[in-house]
């Protein structure tokens, strides 16, 4: 979604600014930020959170 919405800007290389944003939030939130538990990656799709109830 956020990709979608700045497209069509003046944005180059989009797609790695998210993917650094991400490693960072990571870093900060995960135990280990190599094998991520909140923030997942959906391969061909972007990204999400682990919903509280998924194991």
């Amino acid at each position: 979604m956020l990709l979608e919405r700045l497209k069509g800007n003046s944005f180059e290389n989009v797609e790695r600014t998210i993917d650094v944003h991400i490693r960072n939030i990571r870093a900060k939130l995960e135990a280990n930020p190599a094998e991520p538990t909140h923030i997942l990656t959906v391969f061909g799709v972007g990204y999400r959170f682990r919903p509280t109830d998924e194991p």
